[in-house]
């Protein structure tokens, strides 16, 4: 807290310690049909004070003299040459196309909604593709946004990919993620996974997070927020990058692009191919992954405008996903214990994991811009994508290889686990020995071709079919996915009117394939119910993104799919004077429908019947500004979001759930925004309420409750908090930017469980003591500095700290009490909470420098470093074990600690220490 209170009264100084001699020049930047410029270029002439518009088209910039000329440029546009003198509002400049570059190519506006500054109702906070590509390097894409108020972004387990976003408290499927106006949340449980956009920093062009309701017309998961990533389309302008980017752990990647640039006929091209590879921070997270991008455009009139766009980022990584307690990492990690890896081992002298991701999801979209006449525009997005691929892990009865219901250090203690090294990772080579030294299988006269073989099974022990075995298994969630989005927008003088329509369809596939049997001939599959014995099954499939994934394949194990169609329509009704207030109504309709069809476990029920809920959301806000310093707003809204897929079929049956409700959402905003030459200053109050939710887990173990499934219905959480978010910049090239946010996350009231068992009959009922719990997961006060510097026009230098405190371990209603994270004592109502995790403070540094060329070419270096100085801190937990709690119990000879005054028994996701990467570009 002491280096907190330091680094504000630092930022302080440099309020009040900057010269006040400066001129300020406002403006804004459009395009020849009057539409904003994000990204141009604003500079006083003969300096390298410079300036870029944001997203509406607006910029600011101080300049040290009181008369001059600033020259505002944009790829593909004459540059515009603009007098001032003093303060200065240079009102609109409207920049026209180059001679040899006559048409432009940008589309899908209508479909991507973005705040404007000044006038849209909402927080929200824009990352710009510069800071991207600078700061980046090797991080997990959604942790650019951790400079941002109320966000937390952490690499969860560590894999390639595997990292998670939160906002204001939601987790991410509560979090909705648009991609150039598209939904990409899972549409059966609303994830995200952020491997399948390993390609995202390569492609994106802007990020613009929308805390609370959002902007977005679509009916969103956006309980939390909105992240709203706009891409590249087709560039305007002839070009190409070449860059190369190297980091810690042999991490590499190369990525190519180039733009035709447009055609007198209106034609243009671009296309981009990356790939990067690396050995991972932690132990055994090897991975590789391809990046491209395909983009077509062509606009033959100004009345209509074309793009079509085929992007997607295929790769495999190994992951670490068995949850660790501190002191597994502290008796098996060697020197830097943050990396050990309990998934992993050696296979013939290689690195091998039971937990491998593998993943290729290609999308691709068609926009089409109509300006019908001045007043009337459509825009229409037609998408599809076809995700194919899952992740590996251990089947079989072997269970000497993980521990259960144990963390690793009990379990070895305990000698539970003989296929581990005294390091603590797998001995593959001795669990392919145990495989083959199996019996041969002496089977019926009808499995003849396999007598003699070794297989192994994990539900089926006789004909010598050998149980005390593990293969490595792949559970796949393939999809296709299919949609289309159009908005019809109406201007007539300072109203705007909006219709849209939002249509969806979507197929999941799920099930079970071998990928690696580890020296077994065979195995004996039991789990298809509609037959009458086992099926022996020898085909296996890769785990790599490029291969067959075996949807057309033999199966084990399970075999479902489920289908999910939307229809949904929305309006918006917007006023705008142009000068001081603006105000907006939005609202939707959607229908979602049901179907789960399950070919193993649902004898005489294999297609279940359909059913649809129909939700909707209406929102809206208004912003007055007081003078060309200071503006106020509110917003509020009431969501009803339909239920997931797994609340309306649970227990993975294809039953309906009679008890399935709406969730519903309401949320209030207050914000106040000062800009000044020398600061600019957005303060955000929210309150959001999320109930009716549902949830299901197993129970057992429990005293006095009977054991079964456990379906919890009317879960509320309350998410409260303040946010402070600045700009500061003292003088000419150095700008400090930084913010504060405080919240009061957590659930309201207990709740009561309906007990039902593998009959779906009820049998009890369980009462939940959770009311005043913290949610965690999620740090509820964050602070970030950070400066930016350019010491020269070629050279910058940038540091950030960022602090994080008030994060309380993960409560995910685990209510078996024979589990080592006993989430059971909720059932308690004198049980203690969540655990508070102690708060941390990190470093990061980075600087660039760019060589330009006469022919408009240049070479750009650049450098991070981050976690400067290598802090250990916990980024996650998902175990509420205190200090004096005598359960979970372990083995006497074993030892229990605490870490920064933690129990060591707690299972945690340590955070990485020192990374760095260093990259080069060359642009052309």
């Amino acid at each position: 807290m002491k280096t907190f209170k330091n680094v504000l009264l630092v930022a302080l100084f440099f309020v009040t310690a900057t010269v006040l001699g400066q001129t300020k020049i406002t403006g804004t930047v459009v395009d020849e049909m009057g539409e904003p410029l994000p990204g141009a270029n604003v500079v006083v002439k003969g300096t390298t004070n410079g300036s870029a518009t944001d997203f509406d088209g607006k910029f600011i910039l101080n300049a040290s003299s009181n008369t001059g000329v600033v020259v505002v440029s944009f790829v593909g546009y004459t540059n515009k040459e603009v007098s001032f003198t003093g303060v200065s509002d240079l009102g609109t400049i409207a920049l026209q196309p180059s001679n040899t570059l006559d048409e432009i190519v940008i589309v899908g506006k209508g479909v991507i909604d973005l705040v404007q500054e000044r006038k849209t109702p909402v927080a929200a906070s824009t990352i710009r593709a510069s800071e991207i590509q600078a700061k980046l390097g090797n991080q997990e894409f959604p942790e650019i946004l951790n400079t941002t108020p109320s966000v937390y972004a952490t690499k969860t387990g560590g894999g390639y990919g595997d990292g998670t976003l939160r906002v204001r408290g939601f987790g991410q499927v509560n979090t909705a993620v648009i991609i150039n106006g598209q939904p990409v949340n899972d549409m059966e449980n609303g994830s995200v996974y952020w491997s399948n956009w390993q390609g995202l920093s390569d492609v994106a062009s802007g990020i613009q997070i929308q805390r609370g309701l959002g902007a977005s017309k679509l009916a969103v998961p956006s309980v939390g927020g909105t992240m709203t990533i706009v891409t590249k389309s087709t560039d305007n302008k002839e070009g190409g990058a070449l860059a190369s980017s190297f980091g810690n752990d042999g991490y590499y990647k190369t990525t190519l692009s180039y733009n035709t640039g447009v055609n007198e006929e209106g034609w243009a091209a671009s296309v981009l191919i990356g790939r990067w590879q690396g050995d991972g921070y932690v132990d055994g997270t090897e991975g590789e992954g391809y990046t491209y991008l395909f983009s077509l455009g062509y606009k033959p009139s100004e009345q209509h405008a074309f793009n079509f766009t085929f992007t997607g980022a295929a790769q495999w990584h190994n992951q670490r996903s068995t949850r660790l307690s501190i002191r597994d990492f502290m008796n098996y990690g060697g020197k830097d214990f943050r990396r050990f890896n309990a998934d992993w081992g050696t296979l013939n002298g290689d690195e091998y994991s039971f937990r491998r991701n593998f993943y290729n999801k290609p999308i691709a979209t068609l926009n089409w811009d109509w300006n019908i006449n001045d007043n009337l525009s459509l825009s229409t997005s037609v998408y599809g994508s076809w995700g194919r691929g899952g992740g590996t892990g251990s089947r079989g009865s072997n269970f000497g290889i993980n521990p259960f219901r144990k963390d690793l250090t009990e379990a070895i203690a305990d000698g539970n686990l003989p296929y581990r090294k005294t390091d603590g990772t797998i001995d593959f080579d001795a669990v392919v020995a145990n495989n083959r030294a199996g019996t041969p299988f002496t089977g019926d006269t009808g499995r003849g071709a396999y007598q003699g073989l070794i297989i192994g099974s994990n539900g089926y022990s006789e004909d010598g079919v050998n149980s005390n075995v593990a293969v490595r298994r792949a559970s796949m969630n393939s999809h296709n996915w299919y949609g289309a989005i159009s908005n019809l927008k109406y201007e007539l003088n300072d109203w705007t009117f909006g219709l849209g329509v939002d249509v969806r369809s979507y197929e999941g596939f799920h099930y079970r394939v071998l990928n690696d049997l580890l020296g077994l001939d065979g195995y004996y599959s039991t789990g298809n119910k509609n037959l009458d014995t086992g099926v022996i099954q020898t085909e296996t499939i890769k785990a790599s993104p490029f291969n067959d994934t075996g949807l057309g394949g033999a199966k084990i194990d399970y075999y479902n799919v489920g289908e999910v169609d939307w229809y949904g329509a929305n309006g918006l009704v917007e006023y705008d004077n142009d000068d001081n207030l603006s105000a907006v109504v939005q609202f939707g309709l959607s229908k979602q429908t049901y179907t789960r069809i399950d070919y193993f476990d649902q004898i005489n029920n294999v297609v279940s019947d359909t059913e649809s809920k129909t939700g909707g959301y209406v929102k809206g806000g208004l912003n007055y500004n007081i003078n060309d310093a200071h503006n106020v707003f509110f917003n509020a809204g009431l969501i009803k979001r339909q239920p997931f897929f797994d609340a309306v079929f649970p227990n993975f049956s294809n039953n309906i759930n009679e008890d399935a409700e709406n969730e519903t959402i309401t949320s209030f905003e207050l914000g106040y925004g000062f800009k000044s030459e020398f600061i600019d200053v957005n303060l955000n109050l929210y309150n959001t309420t999320w109930a009716d939710r549902f949830i299901s887990r197993t129970i057992r173990g429990t005293d006095a409750v009977d054991d079964g499934t456990a379906t919890f219905s009317g879960l509320k959480q309350i998410h409260s908090g303040i946010e402070l978010e600045y700009t500061i910049r003292p003088f000419d090239g150095m700008r400090l930017k930084g913010m504060v946010s405080v919240g009061n996350w957590e659930y309201k009231d207990n709740v009561t469980a309906s007990v039902f068992d593998s009959s779906q009959t009820l049998v009890d009922s369980a009462t939940l003591y959770i009311d005043g719990t913290k949610v965690g997961d999620a740090a509820q006060t964050t602070a970030t500095l950070g400066l930016n510097y350019d010491i020269t026009s070629n050279f910058d230098f940038s540091a950030d700290w960022r602090y994080a405190a008030q994060l309380y371990s993960d409560f995910s209603f685990q209510l078996d009490t024979r589990n080592w994270a006993n989430d059971a004592a909720f059932l308690s109502p004198n049980n203690r909470g969540a655990l508070e995790l102690p708060s941390y403070s990190l470093f990061d540094i980075g600087a660039g420098y760019k060589l330009n060329f006469d022919n408009d070419s240049s070479l750009s270096f650049r450098v991070n470093v981050n976690n400067l100085f290598d802090t250990e801190y916990i980024a996650e937990a998902s175990s509420s074990i205190y200090t004096d709690d005598t359960d979970p119990q372990v083995n006497p000879v074993t030892t229990v600690s605490t870490y920064k005054g933690i129990d060591t028994r707690n299972q945690v996701w340590f955070g990485f220490g020192r990374t760095w990467n260093l990259s080069l570009k060359y642009q052309f």
